[in-house]
């Protein structure tokens, strides 16, 4: 399904640094390359070969950059198409104007995703490996960007082929028992052969989906609300793992106002780490809505730090924070061991267990190694492998499995009833078919134009 015409945009942000690139494909990608640049004739380059010129304006004949063309000739190319690629200095306007004197050759501007959408179109990737495109671009730590590299070479591509295979050859079975009606128990063979079929493609994708919340995790991070009191240390926290004073630190109470958000790596495990302002009554406008809002992430986050000042009695505050919170995932910092211990263990021990208990001092940083290992634990078992995710489902894959085990539980159900095999073939087809859609053998165009819409404009 190789495409007429000839996209380009640049693959690089936009920007002050080293290089930026200019990338076209397409059937005129070379001849309208070799427009603007001048150098050795991009046509008669062998391929996978890169070269020293200038661009130029055909127009003025005027010199806009010295630059390094890359020529990767179709179908051995990302999109299978004829690509060249510009490589400009590092710079908005040379990078800009290269791409205009581009589309002056009649080029059209890339549409977001549009090339690995090719790439897709042309055979060279299914859907699930271009999903995991944009997820390595977006990986945000070593154990994330390894899943999404499996995804890419087809690990999860594999294992879809394999589930459909192997309801394709009982559907076969099925039917050529079917055409040989003369055999009594033609009739129970089949329904025995579909319902152990559907049984065993749903046992795997039940193990499937077991990966979908790490999936979830590695791609969008673990929302993680740091609440307590007024000068608990919670700022301080945020500024310790995140490495950079990203919060106000002071002793004046109600200095955080506002959500404060950072990503940082726990041990390969992103979390999204955010400071919210203190808690406690207050008179002060700006300050009641800064309390609202950290009220609102702390309901919505996956795990909640609490943190309280073991230097102090517990008070209201701490107790109604603790109330919130109990039946979410939760640990709980008692913080400023450093100093003499005021705090009532046994009080606390009314509103928490003990193994949720970490005492820290932020300031001398002891402790937050074992903060550290009850993150991991509390989400992997604190036993995570890069190997261990294989397959980085997301939303989309996640439903599509579901609506798979509701079409085969219908199979399975109809096989008990001892239905007619041409009604059971609905459902046992309906969940073949959903199943394609993963991989993008049978999928809407609405969809993937929504799907690639997400992708940035150079991708």
């Amino acid at each position: 399904m190789y495409q007429n015409d000839t996209i380009a945009a640049i693959s690089t942000a936009l920007g002050e640094g080293a290089i930026g690139i200019v990338r076209l494909s397409g059937p005129e990608a070379i001849p309208m390359a070799n427009k603007v640049f001048k150098g050795k004739n991009l046509a008669n380059v062998p391929t996978h070969t890169i070269h020293y010129g200038h661009v130029i304006d055909p127009k003025t004949n005027q010199v806009i950059d010295e630059v390094m063309t890359s020529v990767m000739k179709g179908p051995r190319s990302y999109t299978m198409e004829n690509i060249v690629e510009i490589n400009c200095h590092g710079g908005i306007i040379a990078v800009q104007r290269t791409l205009e004197v581009v589309l002056d050759q009649g080029a059209r501007m890339a549409e977001p995703g549009e090339f690995t959408k090719r790439a897709f179109l042309n055979g060279r990737i299914d859907l699930s490996q271009a999903e995991a495109v944009m997820d390595l671009i977006q990986a945000k730590t070593d154990k994330a960007m390894n899943a999404s590299m499996n995804q890419l070479q087809g690990s999860l591509s594999n294992k879809i082929s394999a589930l459909r295979e192997e309801m394709l050859q009982t559907l076969a079975q099925v039917e050529v028992t079917i055409d040989y009606p003369e055999y009594d128990d033609v009739e129970e063979m089949s329904l025995t052969q579909l319902r152990e079929t559907a049984e065993s493609v749903k046992g795997q994708i039940q193990q499937l989906l077991q990966q979908a919340s790490q999936g979830k995790l590695f791609r969008e991070g673990i929302n993680t609300a740091i609440i307590g009191r007024p000068n608990v240390g919670k700022s301080s926290l945020l500024n310790f793992l995140s490495g950079i004073d990203k919060a106000i630190v002071t002793d004046i109470a109600g200095t955080t106002r506002d959500t404060i958000e950072e990503f940082i790596n726990i041990r390969g495990v992103p979390l999204k780490l955010i400071d919210t302002a203190g808690i406690r009554q207050t008179d002060e406008l700006v300050e009641q809505i800064g309390v609202e809002k950290s009220r609102q992430v702390m309901e919505k986050a996956d795990l909640v730090i609490l943190i309280l000042n073991q230097a102090q009695a517990l008070n209201e505050t701490d107790i109604e924070l603790l109330e919130l919170t109990k039946n979410q995932q939760r640990i709980i910092l008692l913080n400023k061991s450093d100093l003499e211990p005021v705090l009532d263990r046994e009080k606390l021990a009314e509103y928490c267990d003990d193994d949720s208990i970490i005492a820290t001092s932020i300031t001398e940083e002891s402790g937050l190694d074992q903060l550290e290992a009850m993150i991991e634990k509390r989400f992997f078992g604190g036993q995570l492998q890069s190997a261990d995710v294989n397959y980085l489902l997301n939303t989309r894959h996640t439903q599509l499995l579901k609506q798979a085990i509701e079409a085969l539980d219908e199979v399975i159900q109809a096989t008990e009833m001892a239905l007619p095999v041409d009604l059971i073939q609905i459902d046992y087809t309906r969940a073949w078919d959903l199943l394609g859609e993963i991989t993008g053998e049978s999928v809407q165009d609405e969809l993937l134009n929504k799907l690639f819409s997400q992708f940035c404009l150079g991708k």
